[in-house]
């Protein structure tokens, strides 16, 4: 007996080896990365610095219309450093101060910032005062020394500010805009303590202030009206001459204002430009003594002399941008500009004194899919034979930011990405069969290998270069990347649309980018002014032909700011990113609804609402429209019309009456419509259910062996609204003035289902449906605290059937049919709890059957994703739980919601300018894909209830067989031990 027990001690020490390799509950540091990636962007760059003196790391300072400063690495294109100001906080101005501070200002001229160069740490800030909203400018002396204490000019908020460049004091402040004046330039002539603050008042008149530079005191005011009036904008020939155009684009006029004395010299268009007849436009770039003018598709360079007299320099066509002047030595400048030919990009920097001559002429071979440059900056350097070279950093059509160095690029950034509209997965193409004898062998050694190497790690035998080898295996591995798709469904493409109107697909393996297309249809263009991407819909999705056929995606734009202006839309292949269809300048888009119906060849219909309410149906073909006629009864939908508090449902009637006849276009009526007073209520958030939801039961089973009945419907609408003083920032109003009222509304009949207030609370309201329940996150004003509730609708008409005989004798209504026009029998559960944060973003989790658990998965103001279990705002929480309570999982009610910090599944990462939150089911039911964006990307896989059906990827193989070998072996060292024994036994 005694060799029995000892094997089985053996036996049990080695399963608890074995579970406690393998059932670890805690995300180590090198494990991050393994099912989830991080990507950092900056955006469309809009001003750029660079610094690269010898000393210290050579470098370009940028602002971005996603209001990100950066420091980015001249080598690699890599982030030094960064910061995101926030939506609220544009950026105006960057340059740098003192050769070691970077300076902002931003918020309309209202904050100016100094950044410490190296770090990015923030060295002063200010708070600039005014009295109103102005243009907003800002002037950093060019001869800034470290040892003396210069001017930093700012003009904003109405006011002239001069503020100190070492700590950010404000030395003093003019007001300039009680006298209403529109300011254009602030100038101040180097070597002087004068400065010039010139702009227009009204649209007639050119002020000129002369301020003394030490004290603000005002020397001199002048001013001139002009009969011709101005166009508004003016741009700086010199530190006395400024070039506007007049009020009709017809003549350009200098205006001269020498020790503040006013001057005006005009000269009509057509004698400068003879055979042009476009409507001129100034270009905003900083050249000495000359100025740049667009017209007809050409830029003419124009010097204006001593006299005042106009030079033409020269006319260049087909240039995309030009970049300001920079300075070369002593009194020798030069600038770039770009033109685009024969599928190249053509970069030519010339000397401003003499546009004749080329300092550099340079082709580069450019991916068509960038688009057209947009900005271009450039900095010199000294080559090794004493002449100049240059760098040229260009901002193209789709964002993406380049450095061109010596005919070359030298690296690229896809910051367009900073700026996704909206997400949809695609999958991939499935795996062919066949495959090589030496790929399997390859494969199987590769296979080998890997278990080897881990073998070594969980027994701690691994040496440093081992432990390197396993975490490049767990991050190249090759079945996470291959563009196949898997058993468990984790490979998947992200198609994103982002705002320059730019198609991605993102592989979720590693997020690399598989293809990207500029949309032809949202480029602007004469006939699309402002294009706008809206949407991407799932418009063929081949289940029967998937080795056939490829996905497609439809991409629904816009082409002008307004909802009736028309619009596009563009079908193109997810496999490989070719645009299939196209259609421009249809009828306008006020609602995209993707239908439950598909033809023969797996295309979704698609209704499309105008702004008249008239239903459109794609696709446009016989059997679709059969398809449509058939279910026409059937199809409803609702408009909101948050700025007049109507929600209204429709249904179609007959086709448009047209001049011309369109067997697919509907005429809509009206069936029911919500009007919320003005006067106590409007509308700040509306939420649905998402339509690929899967609801696994409608049955939830209770405490005492008790069951509810969920109210299942995809017509269910969500309302918040808030009282009108209570629409406003927080603290705009007080308890007693707002309130927080909630709806649930049946789209199909107008029918209220729930209504609830929320006294001495208000927005901004951010809300999730999934299966019966909704959460809500809003601010409580009484409390001064952030809150999150919950509603849970059940269905009561069938409570009955929780009776087992009427299941056993058939009389139940389980399979009744459900209408919307059969009056419900609901009853809903609500409770509130206290929330730390606020809030960003909220989403569901979603699995492939709907079994596993749900978490909820809340985007902080801190940039940062966190998973809340639903349990804890499950509406049945009581202060003390029964014990069948507590067995069905209750949790005991707190007035808060808890945040562990294991539950952030961005880890220690941050997802700056966070704006929303996809998730998407892997075909293993107990895991969920989500994917985070704003100005960062984050994707990984969750598995709210564990991964309780499958293994994980790093599960040790070799050390499962290694155990197996040891119990077989100490099984058999066992039995012939008891053999033994037994045999000794018997001869006594």
């Amino acid at each position: 007996m005694g060799t029995t027990s000892m094997a089985s001690r053996v036996f049990l020490l080695l399963l608890i080896f074995l579970s406690s390799t393998n059932l670890s509950l805690s995300l180590y540091e090198d494990q991050v990365g393994l099912m989830d990636w991080h990507q950092q962007y900056i955006g469309k760059v809009k001003g750029a610095v660079f610094h690269t003196q010898k000393s210290g790391r050579r470098r370009v300072v940028v602002s971005t219309e996603e209001n990100v400063i950066a420091s980015l690495d001249l080598r690699h294109g890599e982030i030094f450093w960064r910061h995101v100001l926030g939506s609220n906080d544009i950026i105006d101005g960057i340059d740098i101060a003192l050769g070691k501070y970077v300076i902002t200002l931003s918020s309309g001229g209202g904050i100016l910032r100094a950044w410490n160069l190296p770090d990015g740490q923030m060295v002063w800030e200010s708070f600039l005062e005014g009295s109103g909203a102005s243009k907003s400018l800002l002037t950093v002396p060019t001869n800034l020394k470290v040892d003396k204490d210069n001017l930093i000019l700012v003009f904003g908020k109405g006011s002239l500010h001069a503020i100190s460049s070492i700590d950010g004091e404000v030395l003093w402040k003019k007001e300039i805009a009680p006298e209403s004046v529109e300011v254009q330039q602030i100038i101040q002539p180097l070597g002087t303590d004068i400065i010039y603050v010139l702009g227009f008042f009204g649209s007639s008149q050119f002020d000129a202030y002369k301020i003394n530079a030490r004290n603000g005191e005002l020397l001199k005011h002048n001013s001139a009206t002009f009969s011709g009036g101005f166009s508004g904008e003016a741009l700086v020939v010199s530190s006395e001459i400024l070039v506007t155009l007049d009020s009709t684009r017809t003549k350009l006029v200098i205006i001269s204002f020498q020790d503040g004395e006013i001057n005006y010299q005009q000269t009509h268009i057509s004698d400068i430009f003879r055979d042009s007849f476009g409507t001129p436009v100034l270009l905003p770039s900083k050249l000495p003594g000359v100025f740049s003018v667009k017209i007809d598709g050409a830029v003419v360079f124009i010097r204006v002399t001593g006299e005042g007299k106009l030079q033409v320099l020269d006319k260049i066509n087909n240039v995309a941008a030009i970049s300001d002047a920079i300075s070369l030595s002593e009194g020798q400048q030069a600038f770039a500009l770009i033109q685009h030919g024969d599928g190249k990009i053509h970069l030519t920097v010339k000397p401003s004194h003499d546009l004749s001559g080329d300092l550099l002429k340079e082709s580069i071979d450019m991916d068509n899919q960038r688009g057209t440059v947009h900005k271009i900056f450039i900095n010199n350097y000294i080559r090794t034979d004493r002449s100049h070279g240059f760098r040229a950093l260009i901002v193209m059509e789709d964002h993406s930011l380049l450095l061109l160095q010596q005919g070359a690029v030298v690296w690229s950034r896809e910051d367009g990405l900073a700026s996704i509209v909206d997400v949809v997965t695609s999958e991939l193409p499935v795996e062919k069969e066949g495959v090589s004898v030496a790929k399997v062998e390859q494969n199987l050694f590769e296979w080998l290998k890997g278990h080897i190497l881990k073998l070594k790690g969980t027994l701690m035998l691994a040496s440093a270069e081992d432990v390197a080898a396993i975490q490049e295996m767990r991050l190249k591995s090759f079945e996470k990347s291959k563009m196949t798709r898997d058993h468990n469904g984790f490979r998947k493409l992200l198609i994103v649309l982002t705002r320059a109107g730019k198609l991605f697909a993102l592989h979720t393996g590693y997020g690399q980018v598989v293809w990207s297309l500029l949309l032809p249809t949202l480029r602007s263009s004469e006939t699309c002014e402002y294009p706008t991407g809206l949407n991407i819909y799932q418009w063929q999705v081949p289940h029967h032909h998937a080795l056939d056929e490829n996905p497609s995606v439809l991409v629904v734009g816009r082409c002008g700011k307004n909802s009736d202006a028309p619009g596009v839309l563009s079908i193109v292949d997810a496999y490989t990113g070719k645009e299939i269809n196209s259609m421009a300048a249809i009828h306008s888009i006020a609602q995209v609804i993707p239908l439950p119906f598909t033809d023969s060849t797996e295309q979704r219909l698609h209704l499309l609402i105008d702004v008249n309410q008239h239903g459109h149906l794609y696709p446009r073909t016989s059997e679709a429209i059969d398809i449509f006629q058939r279910e026409l009864t059937n199809i409803y939908w609702y408009s909101v019309e948050a700025d007049n508090g109507i929600i209204k449902g429709h249904v179609l009637k007959s086709n448009c009456i047209q001049e011309v006849i369109d067997n697919y276009c509907f005429e809509s009526k009206d069936i029911w419509s919500i009007v919320f007073p003005s006067d106590s209520e409007r509308i700040i958030a509306t939420v649905t259910r998402k339509l690929s939801e899967v609801v696994h039961t409608q049955a939830k089973a209770i405490a005492d062996e008790d069951v509810m009945f969920k109210y299942i419907s995809k017509n269910l609408l969500f309302v918040a609204t808030v009282a009108p003083k209570g629409s406003g920032p927080i603290g705009t109003a007080t308890p007693e003035e707002s309130w927080l009222t909630v709806y649930l509304i049946d789209t199909v009949t107008g029918r209220i289902l729930h209504r609830m207030t929320h006294h001495g609370s208000q927005g901004p309201v951010h809300a999730v449906f999934s299966e019966n329940w909704v959460v809500y996150h809003y601010f409580n004003l009484r409390a001064h605290r952030y809150e999150m509730s919950v509603i849970e609708i059940y269905d009561q008409s069938r409570a009955d059937n929780k009776d087992v005989w009427k299941l056993v004798l058939g009389k139940h209504n389980l399979t009744s049919p459900i209408s919307s026009y059969s009056r419900p029998e609901v009853v809903t559960k609500s409770q509130s709890y206290f929330f730390t944060y606020s809030v960003k973003a909220l989403a569901v989790t979603l699995t492939a059957k709907g079994i596993t658990s749900k978490q909820v998965l809340i985007g902080t103001i801190g940039d940062q994703v966190l998973a809340l279990d639903k349990r804890f705002l499950d509406p049945r929480r009581s202060v003390n739980p029964t014990t069948a309570e507590k067995e069905e999982g209750i949790i005991p009610l707190t007035d808060s919601l808890p945040i562990i910090p294991q539950s952030y599944v961005t880890h220690a990462l941050k997802v700056e300018g966070l704006r929303g939150i996809v998730t998407v089911p892997a075909k293993l039911e107990s895991t969920t894909l989500a994917f985070a964006y704003g100005v960062d990307l984050f994707f990984t896989q969750l598995a709210p209830s564990r991964t309780y059906d499958s293994l994980t990827d790093d599960f040790s193989y070799a050390l499962l067989l290694i155990t197996i070998v040891a119990l077989i072996a100490a099984i058999f060292v066992t039995w012939i031990l008891s053999e033994k024994k037994e045999l000794r036994e018997k001869w006594r």
